[in-house]
């Protein structure tokens, strides 16, 4: 697959969830055979996966509502009728997403400057965290 359509950034949020959107977008670019090869190793895992344990649903459960949707307010009914999180949940789950790399984990700090120096931006001090460097990568930042 070589055009390459963005998800929504991990900073856009659907019922006070930050990330849910982008994963949203992924699951109807996946169903239309459009998620380019850049995010299908990850489909369903690293920042997928963390929200999906934060919520408490499964990859499957997510792209079965995602396909039977029409549109994001089908889903965030679902969302809110079946994921019952308070907004404290919801933020831990967003400051966790933003502690990442860990600054213990030699290897995930080395991907992070790995991925800013394929971004062309290796020395990008403002970009700290993976959520960051999706932005970048992205050309949102």
């Amino acid at each position: 697959m070589s055009e390459r359509i963005f998800p929504r950034s991990p900073r856009e949020t659907m019922d006070g969830w930050h990330y849910l959107p982008r994963y949203i977008d992924k699951i109807r670019l996946h169903l239309a055979g459009k998620l380019h090869s850049d995010y299908a190793d990850n489909f369903g895992k690293a920042f997928d996966g963390l929200w999906l344990k934060a919520a408490g649903v499964t990859h499957e459960q997510m792209i079965d509502i995602v396909k039977n949707s029409v549109c994001d307010g089908q889903v965030y009914d679902w969302i809110r009728a079946n994921v019952k999180k308070s907004q404290s949940e919801k933020d831990a789950h967003w400051k966790e997403m933003l502690s990442r790399p860990k600054p213990d984990d030699a290897e995930a700090v080395a991907r992070l400057k790995l991925r800013k120096e394929q971004c062309g931006a290796p020395n990008r001090d403002d970009v700290k965290t993976f959520v960051d460097v999706i932005d970048l990568d992205e050309k949102r930042i």
